[in-house]
């Protein structure tokens, strides 16, 4: 008989016990990091200035190692991430892992009283003299700094992982459509965030993904890092001058408090999605909210299955796409309103904004992204903008025999992204205000999806 050398009998023995084992360059690892992402006093928020911090903002994420080059996730607990924003977070996160930025995701929570981060915006609004209206480039840039010196941590020191976790748990009361259509297939009523007229809110739930995904890493029977992913605006109320996370991270600290490994969540395919049936604005209804997600979250941990998991089932896929320019957006009108210093201060930042991704799109050599992350028999797909849930559906669908999970709101520059036909059907999400994409948009990003869930 062979004879199994003895660390290989050592690893299958730690493996049939679900024990511990230690590090080394060929195995599954994982690095966590999490940094503090609050502004300073005068710093802007999405929409005011910051007067003080409520609850601490975070950066968290991991660095996946053993397969390939590093990959790195990370979730921000900020409006939005977009265009050289996101494409420097990347960069800078990259260089400290030691791997390339397209196997880095950046993702933002999209809570409203929090920072938004463009760098390029910001740049050409302030050729302009416009500043500190919705930006501050040099306290994001801080921020980055921090968040790639957690990465480097992170990458030196890392945790094997044996096992694989995948669970969900269903949320109740918390999502609901925001778009509320009227017999004749046009939008009626948008139910924002906070809806105080009680016949909107009484409006039917609509079409939402009710399910929390949670994704788990494990070395035998200590769980190391949690993934978890849900679909909806995550505003209770805002425009209070105080930072926050905002309910869902209010859950995610919760929980982590609670079971003590490291949560790190991602806001799903919400750009449709919002709390209005089931929230008037009342400031009690946020830790209602969040102790609604909280339980959501306990559901999947206690459902949560595990498998044994090794580099070599760890896969990482991207498809770069052009997505089509909303026909509303004209450079001369555009440039000047940039241009009016009459104008108020939001919009010119809104013309500056849609200047950018016009000129981005028409240049059409910095495409956008999309990444799926091979874990096993799950997929996480890595998605731009605020995207329409239906996009989240469909890909389940498409892989029922998968356990399919969805981050959006990565690279933030395209505002909006509906379906084909929302856009015939009017509202809010995917008016010219809102949306800086076509309606064709659907069949580019559903080919992307398709192709990278077909393996």
């Amino acid at each position: 008989m062979k004879r199994i050398p003895s660390p290989a009998w050592l690893m299958l023995l730690s493996l049939f016990l679900c024990g511990p084992v230690s590090a080394d360059e060929s195995s599954l690892r994982v690095g966590r990091f999490s940094v503090d992402a609050s502004p300073p006093v005068g710093s802007p928020l999405a929409y005011d200035p910051t007067i003080g911090v409520q609850t601490p903002l975070s950066c968290s994420g991991i660095v996946l190692l053993g397969s390939g080059e590093p990959i790195v996730l990370c979730a921000i607990d900020w409006i939005g991430v977009g265009n050289d924003g996101n494409r420097e977070f990347r960069r800078a996160l990259a260089k400290a892992a030691g791997t390339t930025p397209n196997r880095v995701a950046v993702h933002s929570l999209h809570q409203h009283d929090a920072p938004a981060c463009d760098f390029t915006a910001a740049q050409l609004l302030a050729q302009h003299g416009v500043t500190k209206v919705r930006y501050d480039s040099h306290f994001a840039q801080q921020v980055i700094e921090r968040a790639a010196k957690a990465v480097a941590e992170a990458t030196a020191d890392t945790t094997p992982v044996t096992h694989l976790g995948v669970g969900e748990g269903e949320i109740e009361k918390v999502a609901s459509n925001r778009r509320v259509l009227g017999e004749d297939g046009k939008v009626k009523y948008v139910r924002y965030s906070a809806t105080r007229n009680p016949v909107i809110r009484d409006a039917p739930v609509g079409t939402i993904d009710p399910m929390l995904k949670m994704i788990s890493f494990w070395n035998g029977e200590s769980a190391v890092a949690v993934l978890t992913y849900y679909a909806t605006h995550p505003q209770s109320y805002y425009r209070t001058g105080l930072a926050n996370p905002d309910f869902p991270g209010m859950a995610r600290n919760a929980r982590q408090a609670e079971t003590g490994v490291p949560h790190i969540h991602f806001n799903g395919a919400g750009g449709n999605i919002g709390a209005g049936k089931w929230n008037d604005g009342s400031k009690e209804n946020r830790q209602v909210l969040a102790d609604r997600v909280a339980a959501g979250m306990k559901k999947a941990w206690e459902a949560t299955k595990r498998t044994p998991i090794a580099a070599a089932d760890i896969g990482w896929e991207t498809e770069s796409v052009q997505l089509p320019v909303g026909k509303h957006l004209q450079a001369e009108p555009l440039q000047k309103i940039l241009e009016d210093t009459t104008a108020a201060g939001p919009v010119r930042q809104a013309a500056a904004r849609n200047l950018v991704w016009l000129r981005r799109c028409e240049a059409g050599d910095w495409p956008i992204e999309i990444a799926c992350l091979r874990i096993g028999k799950a997929r996480v797909l890595h998605m731009p903008g605020e995207l329409f849930v239906e996009y989240q559906l469909a890909a389940q669908k498409q892989r029922p025999d998968l356990f399919v999970a969805m981050a959006a709101y990565g690279d933030y520059a395209p505002g909006y992204i509906g379906t084909e036909i929302a856009y015939g059907q009017g509202g809010y999400e995917t008016s010219e205000r809102a949306s800086r994409v076509a309606p064709q948009v659907e069949g580019v990003l559903t080919g992307a999806v398709n192709r990278l869930l077909a393996d």
